[in-house]
């Protein structure tokens, strides 16, 4: 499909804001990796009015898409393995065109994936997984199982992926088939939650007592970055940790987490007088003891 696509890509590399441009054709019936799509045309620039642009063509029964995503949209993805498709895309499509070797270098820095590069995914990863249990372990004492078992699930899908990262890997779409090799004990608690015989009841109070324990083990790589990101200034508001340059990257999971660290003691609670002489400002410190020493 490369020649039926050539007047569309070329017209959007002689655009300056233009990065690189990746073609991935459907391999051996694989319609997952592309979106259901025979060939996906994906476009990286520096800017853009919006993050994501697509638009779908039709040639002799073939179904294209094209994808123009902004730098800022991919590192998001990157950050927060939201869009894993990206990665496979980046890392096994053909490149055909790439402004100053952006995409070599961007397929460099995925496969070494740097030391910084594993701190922020697992912060970000770890928040997230806080978020599902806590709010699972909710519904599961007010017996609401079914919503409990959703969380379950996004929770070991958020400690799959923490394994998969720790061991210096991407996570790739099949996760699970690299857990499986990984990191045993998480692929079995999967196994216990999906074919175990017990009730439902019975398997979420035993996946509870599992996770509580991976997650307490964890949550000193969990919440090095942002401790480390908390260094730079004595005290912060939440206002100016949901703007932080890379805390920004948690998004809706950062309050969770703040709490979180601040009911385990890694991070303290500096009241700050506001104009009302009764209410006060909330903000947060880090308890250096905290700081894991590399």
């Amino acid at each position: 499909m490369e020649y039926i696509l050539r007047p569309i890509y070329q017209e959007r590399a002689s655009q300056p804001e233009t990065l690189g441009v990746i073609l991935v054709n459907k391999r051996n019936d694989e319609t997952n990796i592309t979106d259901t799509f025979d060939t996906v045309l994906l476009i990286i620039v520096k800017d853009a009015k919006e993050p994501i642009f697509t638009k779908h063509y039709l040639h002799e029964g073939k179904k294209m898409v094209m994808h123009v995503i902004t730098e800022e949209q991919v590192n998001k993805w990157f950050y927060g393995s939201a869009n894993r498709r990206i990665v496979d895309w980046i890392i096994y499509g053909k490149i055909i065109f790439d402004r100053n070797e952006y995409l070599h270098n961007l397929r460099d820095k995925l496969q070494e994936f740097s030391f910084f590069g594993r701190k922020i995914k697992i912060g970000i990863q770890f928040a997230k997984l806080i978020r599902h249990y806590i709010e699972g372990k909710e519904f599961f004492q007010r017996k609401n199982y079914l919503d409990a078992y959703f969380h379950v699930v996004e929770s070991l899908q958020h400690l799959a992926r923490l394994s998969v990262i720790d061991s210096g890997l991407y996570p790739e779409i099949t996760v699970w088939d690299q857990v499986k090799k990984i990191e045993p004990s998480i692929y079995k608690l999967y196994e216990e939650l999906v074919l175990s015989n017990e009730s439902l009841e019975k398997r979420l109070e035993l996946l509870f007592l599992g996770i509580d324990f991976l997650i307490n083990s964890k949550t000193q790589d969990g919440a090095n970055h942002i401790l480390e990101s908390m260094l730079s200034k004595e005290t912060w508001s939440i206002q100016e940790l949901h703007t932080h340059k890379e805390l920004q990257y948690y998004s809706k999971d950062l309050e969770v987490f703040v709490e979180y660290l601040v009911d385990k003691g890694f991070i303290s609670i500096k009241p700050i007088l506001s104009k009302s002489e009764t209410v006060y400002h909330r903000h947060y410190c880090i308890n250096s003891a905290t700081i894991k020493s590399e």
